[in-house]
């Protein structure tokens, strides 16, 4: 019985681990492939991209205005009252009298084809011209989104690889402190150190101890947000693949000078401008006339009774025509709705102006912020190389035993330092070379 619970057990357990594994996916992507699984999984990219399938059905609305329309009707009528018309008695001998005489039968019924291809009409011509730049403007704003989304999964995704170095730095600490610990230790056997040189070691290992963890928690919340900004299962496996160091960051710098027509929000304002120029046409188009043919046939029947699916006369009626429609006053609201389109035409064109006027600023600020933090990265590379030089100078005295621990743990502490700003201006770097290449739209 026992052996068959555990075979259950087992059996259980397999299953939950089979289940788990397919559950899980996982990612091993470099910044590209990043950003590429983003553009596909990204709700604010997926709404975008709808909102192109969405206009495509509103295109095709106002394409159908110009196909033809067929309608069809029936209608029965019963006449409650048939009803009375009066004339004059002077044709049937009753002179001077009237006479009244019901007109009608009281059932009638009809059954009706029109047909209706419109000809003219300001607002469909518009509209069907309209139709690429409105299209145009949505698939911009998807462009727009994407690169909004994109500028921030690249400065997770290099703030969780520049965490990497920061890891390999905490534990080349940590050995370097393990190591001085069992020196330390040794010393204090030996007679050499005092038990006080070996509690400051141990509190200084164990606060490098602490500080890596607390980096690898703020690293897994980290890897938490890049999976939701990418729309991927948080409980997806995510590997970075890429590296990041200073001469990665210096190489493939682009020339500083800007196009504008390479930055996505300024091309989604131009089609916004083209969106104004058509609405005004479309407004002053409402000033000219909507013309129509119409082409009708139908049947008509008459009954005493209620007999129309029985055998009776059915008589044919049919026409064709062209309908005129001429708008002559409307309390000047078409005048009204062309000067609004107007006044927001001018607001674009304004906005389209102080955007050139932005970008150049932000190209000019993002240069300089970016050649400082290469500059500061550089400078705390080196800091960092003279800060381990030292370190490694003092830590050979303290060996030998012409050195203190009070100058080995000032060394350390300056060795960190150093790495510490090293790291941040290595992250500071990556971020400002994003900013750049946002700026002159080559992200």
């Amino acid at each position: 019985m026992q052996k068959r619970r555990l075979s259950y057990t087992i059996l259980l357990l397999s299953l939950i681990t089979t289940t788990t594994i397919h559950a899980q996916t996982k990612h091993e992507f470099t910044i590209k492939q990043a950003a590429d699984y983003a553009a596909k999984n990204n709700v604010q990219v997926k709404n975008a991209l709808l909102n192109i399938k969405a206009q495509e059905q509103t295109n095709r609305g106002i394409t159908a205005a110009a196909f033809p329309s067929l309608n069809a009707s029936v209608d029965v009528t019963d006449n409650l009252k048939v009803p009375t018309q009066v004339i004059p008695g002077d044709a049937f001998g009753y002179p001077g009298q009237l006479i009244a005489v019901n007109f009608g039968v009281k059932y009638s019924s009809n059954v009706i084809f029109q047909l209706q291809q419109l000809l003219f009409d300001g607002q469909v011509f518009v509209g069907l011209q309209a139709r690429k730049t409105s299209i145009d403007f949505a698939t911009k704003n998807v462009a727009v989104t994407e690169e909004a989304i994109k500028t921030n999964i690249y400065k997770i995704y290099y703030q969780l690889v520049v965490s990497k170095t920061q890891i390999q730095l905490l534990d080349a600490n940590i050995q370097r402190f393990q190591k001085l610990k069992h020196d330390a230790n040794e010393m204090y056997k030996n007679g050499f150190a005092e038990k006080l040189d070996v509690d400051k070691v141990d509190v200084t290992l164990t606060n490098l101890i602490t500080e890596k963890q607390k980096a690898l928690n703020n690293i897994e919340i980290g890897y938490l947000g890049l999976k939701t900004l990418m729309g991927m299962p948080v409980k997806d496996s995510l590997i970075l693949t890429d590296t990041l160091n200073d001469n990665i960051i210096k190489e493939n710098i682009l020339a500083d000078s800007v196009n504008y027509q390479d930055r996505n929000d300024f091309q989604l304002l131009q089609t916004v401008k083209k969106l104004n120029q058509y609405n005004i046409k479309r407004y002053q188009y409402m000033a000219l006339p909507t013309i129509a043919a119409v082409g009708v046939y139908g049947k008509q029947a008459y009954r005493q009774k209620f007999t129309f699916f029985e055998k009776g006369d059915w008589y044919d009626m049919s026409y064709i025509g062209l309908k005129v429609s001429v708008p002559i006053f409307n309390g000047f609201a078409r005048t009204s709705q062309v000067k609004l389109s107007r006044i927001e035409l001018q607001q674009t064109e304004n906005n389209l102006a102080s955007l050139k006027n932005n970008i150049d600023n932000e190209v000019a600020t993002a240069k300089l912020k970016f050649q400082s933090a290469i500059e500061t990265m550089d400078f705390q590379k080196k800091n960092m190389q003279l800060a381990e030089s030292v370190y490694n100078q003092t830590k050979k005295k303290f060996e030998i035993g012409t050195g203190s621990n009070t100058e080995i743990t000032t060394a350390q502490t300056d060795l960190k330092t150093a790495q510490t700003n090293y790291i941040a201006a290595l992250y500071d770097a990556v971020i400002a070379k994003v900013d750049f290449l946002k700026a002159i739209g080559k992200l």
